[in-house]
């Protein structure tokens, strides 16, 4: 019988990672493009929502969390068939049909990450197209991987919350979006600025709420692990955004609340995979940690490798994913205030683990990436006309204006 508390909670949880999405995740993206390119983003963020929704239905939620082989679910819930009323999900005490909405808010905000990266110059049939295909030929096979039973899972890699299956992912997979559309018109010296800093702020706040859903509810039960991991959450991305300001009043002289609430998606991106395993102490510094490279990482991608990863999506999720990641590793320990390791189990050890679910994930969003590009642009191309980039997609795609001045 499924336990009120532990359903009650992640209903909850649910609800706050789809509002991550819609709409914090539009509102964040949306404030950091030009006005004439507003609706656009918001338009991919909900498309995205209704799109992921049906396939994870349809295929994803089987292939990432049904038995298969190691790399991959089969298709015995291809369409949750079989998926009663009455059932549990494995190894908890809430309904297996809530197990599939909570799983499916991550599927959904998954490629919306990507978004970020190739705002501004993209067909949107190829949005739909990429982001259809990329959830279940890089995302189902990942999530299988780490939280289904596959390969990684059963060498015990540490990802409570998605640093692998969500922000790896969605960060490689954006650079090789961007590798491949090339810069926006006039990068690096002519892109303006974000025309609602405002904006920013207010889905940047709202992504820090819906957070707690993501990492706390990945506890799957309203216990001390899912308080203990709304706790390091919360400090991380304190810290980072502290960081971002630091860093930014020194080198400029004056901080920027764009700077701030970057930092803060940073901090929570980096706590994600480590949320359940360290205790304050490690929320503290995977935030200082994630502040620090995120802020960094930004540099190497737009201005040593000139890719133009419009909204840093590598370097704040991919980045950010892969740091903590690896920190896990360090910050579970016990002398640290986390949870310790398995029997058998070493800092050294598991760390290894972890750099190898690291690199395989890297290594496969970035492969099935490309191919899965390469057949989008055969099929209807990628980017939209010069003239359409200088109009803004608002109008041009979607025959609307995000403001009437």
């Amino acid at each position: 019988m499924a336990d009120s508390g532990d359903t009650a909670w992640i209903l909850t949880s649910t609800a706050l990672v789809l509002f991550m999405t819609l709409p914090g995740l539009a509102l964040f993206y949306g404030g950091l493009v030009q006005s004439k390119n507003i609706l656009s983003v918001l338009m991919q963020c909900i498309s995205i929502a209704c799109l992921a929704s049906v396939l994870w239905v349809v295929a994803g939620y089987s292939l990432a969390f049904t038995e298969g082989n190691a790399l991959v679910g089969g298709l015995s819930k291809a369409f949750l068939f079989g998926v009663t009323r009455e059932a549990l999900a494995d190894g908890t005490k809430i309904p297996e049909t809530l197990f599939i909405m909570f799983q499916m808010t991550f599927a959904i905000i998954t490629p919306a990450l990507i978004c970020g990266a190739y705002v501004e110059r993209i067909k949107f049939s190829a949005v739909m197209l990429f982001s259809g295909a990329w959830l279940l030929i890089v995302y189902a096979p990942v999530t299988h991987w780490v939280w289904g039973g596959g390969w990684l899972a059963q060498m015990g890699v540490l990802d409570f919350a998605g640093g692998l299956v969500v922000h790896v992912t969605a960060g490689v997979s954006a650079l090789v979006v961007v590798w491949q559309l090339g810069p926006r018109p006039g990068y690096p010296k002519q892109v303006r600025p974000p025309h609602a800093p405002w904006m920013v702020m207010v889905g940047a706040a709202m992504l820090w709420v819906g957070w707690f859903g993501f990492n706390a509810g990945s506890a799957l039960s309203a216990g001390t692990d899912a308080s203990m991991a709304m706790l390091v959450t919360h400090l991380s991305a304190a810290t980072a955004s502290l960081v971002w300001l630091g860093i930014e009043w020194v080198k400029y002289g004056k901080p920027s609340l764009v700077g701030l609430v970057t930092g803060t998606i940073a901090g929570l991106a980096t706590i994600t995979p480590a949320s359940g395993f360290v205790g304050p102490a490690g929320g503290i510094a995977l935030g200082l940690a994630g502040g620090f490279a995120c802020y960094y990482a930004v540099d190497v991608v737009k201005s040593r490798c000139n890719l133009d990863d419009s909204l840093d999506v590598m370097a704040v999720h991919g980045v950010g994913g892969a740091t903590g990641t690896l920190l896990a590793a360090i910050f579970a320990a016990t002398a640290l205030g986390g949870v310790g390791y398995g029997e058998g189990v070493t800092m050294a050890s598991q760390f290894g683990v972890q750099a190898i679910g690291v690199v395989a994930t890297i290594v496969w969003a970035a492969l099935a990436s490309l191919i899965i590009l390469k057949a989008v642009k055969a099929v209807c191309g990628l980017r939209v006309s010069e003239d359409d980039t200088t109009e803004g997609l608002d109008f041009t795609s979607h025959g609307e204006k995000g403001y009437h001045l």
